[in-house]
C-alpha cells in the first residue's frame, strides 16, 4: 500500500514538473500587424524611391511639387497617399475636372481627410436620438491638384503642404485608408455606362413583354366579345322561340270549339 501510494505521488509530481508553454494571442496580433505595417511601408518606399531623383525630400517624405509627372492618375494618387501616411494624414478623393469633348477625366483634387466641413443639416437636426459624432472635418486646405497633358502623362498643377490642424505620427495613420482601397474614376464610369446599358436592355425586354401581354391580353377580350355576341344571339333565338310557343294555340281549345 505504501509503494502505491509513493508511485502516486511521485507521478503527480512528475506532472508537475512538466514545462506548460503559454501562448499570448496578442504576441500573434502584434505580429501579423507588424508584418502588415512593413509591406505597406515597403510599398511605399517602391513609390517614393521612384520620384526620389527628381523630388526635393522634407525628412523620410518625398514632396509632390508643381510640373511633377506621373504616368497615370492612380499612380498620383498612389504617391499622394504614401506621401500623407509618411507627414501624417489620410487622403481622400475630391472634385474631378471631365473633357467637354468625350466627357472623360481630365484633371483630379486629392484632399486631407479633414478638408471642407460637415453640412449644417448633419449637424443640426431635431429628430437626432444619439450624440452626434466627432466633428472630423475642419477646412483644411492641403491638397493636390493634377491634370492630364497631351493625353499621356498627369502633371501637378497646384500642392498645398500646410495643414490648419496638428498631423499624426506616421505610426498612428490609420492603414484602412490604403490608396488601393480608394475608387477609381476610370472604372467607376466603366461601371455607370454598363449599368446604363443594362439598365436600357432591361426596359427593352420590358417592353417587349409589355407587347406580348398586351397582345395575349387583345386576343382573350376579342374571344370574350365573340362568346358574349354568341351567348347574345342564343338567348334572343331563345327568347322568339318562347314567344312563338306563347302565341301558337292550344290543341285543347281548338277541339272544344
Amino acid at each position: 500500500m505504501e509503494c502505491t501510494s509513493s508511485q502516486a505521488f511521485d507521478s503527480d509530481e512528475d506532472e508537475r514538473c512538466l514545462p506548460v508553454e503559454s501562448y499570448n494571442q496578442n504576441d500573434f496580433t502584434d505580429d501579423k500587424l507588424s508584418k502588415s505595417v512593413d509591406l505597406y511601408i515597403s510599398e511605399d518606399d517602391k513609390i517614393t524611391e521612384k520620384y526620389a531623383g527628381n523630388s526635393a525630400s522634407s525628412g523620410n517624405a518625398i514632396e509632390p511639387h508643381i510640373g511633377m509627372e506621373f504616368d497615370s492618375r492612380d499612380e498620383a494618387r498612389e504617391f499622394y497617399v504614401a506621401y500623407g501616411r509618411r507627414t501624417g494624414f489620410t487622403v481622400r478623393i475630391h472634385h474631378n475636372r471631365r473633357s467637354r469633348i468625350n466627357n472623360t477625366v481630365i484633371g483630379q483634387d486629392f484632399v486631407c481627410s479633414k478638408e471642407g466641413f460637415r453640412e449644417k443639416k448633419y449637424v443640426c437636426r431635431n429628430d437626432r436620438v444619439l450624440p452626434p459624432p466627432p466633428i472630423t472635418r475642419e477646412g483644411c486646405p492641403a491638397m493636390l491638384r493634377v491634370a492630364l497633358r497631351d493625353g499621356v502623362k498627369w502633371v501637378v498643377t497646384k500642392f498645398v503642404k500646410d495643414h490648419n490642424h496638428s498631423l499624426m505620427s506616421p505610426s498612428k495613420v490609420p492603414w484602412r485608408g490604403s490608396g488601393k482601397n480608394l475608387i477609381n474614376e476610370d472604372e467607376k464610369d466603366q461601371r455607370i455606362r454598363e449599368l446604363t446599358i443594362e439598365l436600357y436592355n432591361e426596359r427593352q425586354r420590358c417592353k417587349r413583354r409589355c407587347a406580348a401581354y398586351q397582345e395575349q391580353l387583345h386576343v382573350v377580350l376579342t374571344f370574350v366579345e365573340e362568346h358574349v355576341e354568341h351567348l347574345s344571339r342564343s338567348v334572343q333565338d331563345m327568347v322568339q322561340r318562347i314567344r312563338g310557343l306563347e302565341n301558337e294555340p292550344l290543341d285543347g281549345s281548338d277541339w272544344d270549339q
